[in-house]
């Protein structure tokens, strides 16, 4: 499958650069997978579309203050490292900008300690201790206290290269119902939620639970190939909670529909699928690597809340599994063609 069919064209005008005040004023535009009909309506009214019965699974990660920057220890050199996976023991992989300024060895400060002022006892400091593909490093941190702490004085929300306007707040990166600290983005087809929607939805009688992804390469990853089979996905860790496991045991002998709110959610959900095989799933964590594109069958997601995706990006083809590239690239046009806003703060779409 050629990676040049998940590609369209997108104005650079219609890339969001801003959240909306109002969290829930975003524009939904739906989509019927079976017929392939099409409805542009606002985001407040999702909830008529959601059914009595319905399983909504929400990603409940928390975005980390995971862009670093700092400067090498030996020549002053500024440095960028992008945090997107906990090894343990201090250890993180991140991606590195520039990426050949660290050979294994390299040590990184930040806070303090630089040549220019090597009095001064750097908050944090990082020895490369690995090289990766594509910018990505293994390092080591050594620090004086609560790394968590330091990191949230020194580190600035990991917004995404297309994003160049300034974010004041960083809460209107977290979803309200952020809870597990550890994500490099956001999941961000949540963001349009408001704990009083939400509230809304789950008096209409739809069941609300959660699971964890830890937002990191996996998902934003660029493909760099030229067919889509040839693509791998880095690993993410998530966690499926026994109430959630419970619940989609339920709705799926029930009969009723399971709606994934965001890509990473659906990953989640068909990991988990996948690990129990066909068995009812049980309370777990670990890691998923699972590449979903056209071709694929759902075992448990039958609906989605989503947002409007990058070209040739793994996560259009998610969709496009879903709901069939047709239908897919049919309304992303008709998006375009209405002026929607695009990525991360950006307009939702709701496949059913």
């Amino acid at each position: 499958m050629d990676v040049q069919a998940f590609d369209f064209e997108l104005p650079e005008s219609l890339i969001a650069q801003t959240p909306l005040t109002d969290r829930t004023s975003s524009r939904l535009l739906t989509l019927d997978k079976s017929s392939g009909a099409i409805g542009h309506h606002t985001f407040s009214e999702l909830i008529d579309y959601l059914q009595a019965g319905d399983t909504l699974v929400l990603n409940d990660t928390r975005v980390i203050p995971a862009r670093l920057f700092g400067v090498k220890a030996d020549t002053g050199a500024q440095v960028e490292l992008l945090l997107l996976k906990e090894l343990g023991e201090d250890r993180w992989e991140a991606l590195a900008r520039p990426a050949k300024r660290l050979k294994p060895g390299a040590v990184i400060v930040f806070g303090g300690g630089s040549p220019e002022d090597p009095a001064s006892e750097p908050l944090l400091q990082a020895t490369v201790e690995e090289e990766g593909e594509m910018g990505a490093r293994i390092v080591r941190f050594a620090y004086q206290g609560i790394f968590r702490e330091i990191l949230e004085r020194l580190g600035s929300m990991p917004l995404p290269p297309y994003i160049k306007e300034r974010l004041d707040d960083r809460e209107r990166y977290q979803t309200v119902y952020a809870r597990h600290p550890g994500s490099a983005a956001a999941p961000t087809a949540g963001l349009h939620f408001t704990p009083e929607y939400l509230a809304a939805i789950a008096a209409k009688g739809v069941h609300i639970v959660t699971v964890t992804l830890h937002v990191g390469l996996g998902t934003f990853r660029p493909v760099s190939v030229d067919r889509v089979e040839e693509h791998t996905m880095h690993e993410e860790y998530y966690s499926v909670p026994p109430e959630t496991a419970a619940a989609l045991n339920a709705a799926k002998a029930e009969g009723r529909r399971v709606v994934a709110v965001g890509t990473t959610s659906a990953r989640t959900l068909e990991t988990v699928a996948g690990r129990f095989a066909g068995k009812p799933v049980e309370a777990c964590d670990g890691w998923s690597g699972i590449f979903i594109y056209p071709g694929y069958t759902f075992q448990l997601v039958d609906a989605m809340v989503t947002n409007f995706h990058l070209p040739k990006s793994t996560l259009v083809m998610l969709v496009s599994a879903l709901a069939g590239s047709d239908s897919i690239r049919r309304a992303y046009r008709e998006a375009v063609e209405n002026k929607y806003r695009f990525f991360s703060f950006g307009d939702a779409m709701f496949i059913y």
